[in-house]
């Protein structure tokens, strides 16, 4: 999954971004059901045919949009290639916690990380970009602190899974800025980079009758093929739709998919959901409203005064 902040290029949303956008989070929405039809496979074996099979769809795309020139010259800068490895280590981090949990029945823990993701990459804004954080975001973080400590107290241990996803998704995102290529280009380039030590798991579990790729049948092979479709098409979807939105709406629309993977975690998942579940989201849900609050009201203000030096 993939919840992530866009450059605001467009300053009016266009219908053609919204629709691709929506898709996208519709997609993520409704991944659980996918990731649980292979919860019977490893986890890291699925990853790795999700890094595999995303290989061939990104080239495509690429080919279309003829920017494969930009991957030749990525493949030829050091800096470029270094970061992104760490980029593609971080999302692999990510992408086996969350294959993971669907399997191991904590849907609801993904959730509520997605949820938390966009607090902790204002609260990584302000520790490690110096950014300003406004009294809004100061209390919307506290709550989702909050959130955090009741889960806490109630599980005995710190919720890794929620934690883990925001964080690792937050760092992947804030170093991606730095990643000196387009959105497209970039996945190409991190899929490209993991192909090697996945194909090599990939190998090592099939020759030692460990692996799902053939030996057990070929609804496996097909469902595993699949993981490079449901990896790389709302991605991709999502890249172009997102540089054609205000970074406001991009702001709230990224709370579809964890709001879909959540009402399927309780609904359709069945997992529990006792009272102090209950309350930590709550919290979060109040921080988020709070969050986009101030998201709202900044990009108000930052568009005043960008009329106001226009016409002075």
């Amino acid at each position: 999954m993939a919840i992530e902040t866009a450059p605001e290029v467009y300053d009016e949303d266009t219908g053609r971004g919204f629709a691709f956008a929506l898709v996208a989070y519709l997609l993520w929405g409704f991944l659980p059901f996918y990731m649980k039809a292979v919860a019977h496979i490893p986890a890291v074996e699925v990853v790795a045919h999700r890094v595999v099979w995303s290989v061939p769809i990104a080239a495509v795309v690429l080919i279309l949009l003829g920017r494969t020139n930009d991957i030749r010259i990525a493949l030829r800068t050091p800096r470029t290639l270094m970061m992104g490895m760490l980029t593609a280590s971080i999302i692999t981090v990510n992408w086996g916690i969350y294959v993971w949990s669907i399997g191991a029945d904590r849907t609801v823990e993904a959730a509520l990380g997605y949820y938390i993701n966009p607090l902790f990459s204002v609260f990584l804004a302000a520790v490690l970009l110096k950014e300003r954080l406004d009294g809004q975001q100061k209390i919307a973080i506290a709550l989702a602190v909050a959130a955090v400590a009741l889960l806490a107290w109630e599980s005995g241990g710190v919720p890794w899974v929620s934690l883990s996803l925001a964080g690792t998704w937050g760092f992947y995102a804030y170093f991606k800025k730095s990643l000196p290529v387009g959105p497209n280009q970039g996945f190409f380039l991190e899929v490209l980079i993991l192909t090697i030590p996945a194909t090599f798991y990939i190998a090592y579990v099939e020759a030692n009758g460990m692996g799902h790729f053939g030996g057990t049948g070929m609804v496996d092979v097909w469902l595993l093929l699949g993981c490079g479709v449901v990896t790389a098409v709302p991605l991709m979807i999502y890249a172009n739709g997102a540089k054609l939105l205000r970074l406001s709406t991009i702001g709230i629309m990224q709370y579809i998919a964890p709001t879909m993977i959540f009402i399927i975690a309780v609904f359709v998942f069945k997992e529990p959901f006792g009272p102090t579940k209950l309350a930590a989201f709550v919290l979060i849900w109040m921080a988020l409203g709070i969050y986009t609050s101030s998201l709202m009201r900044n990009r108000k203000a930052r568009r005043a005064a960008a009329a106001a030096l226009t016409s002075g």
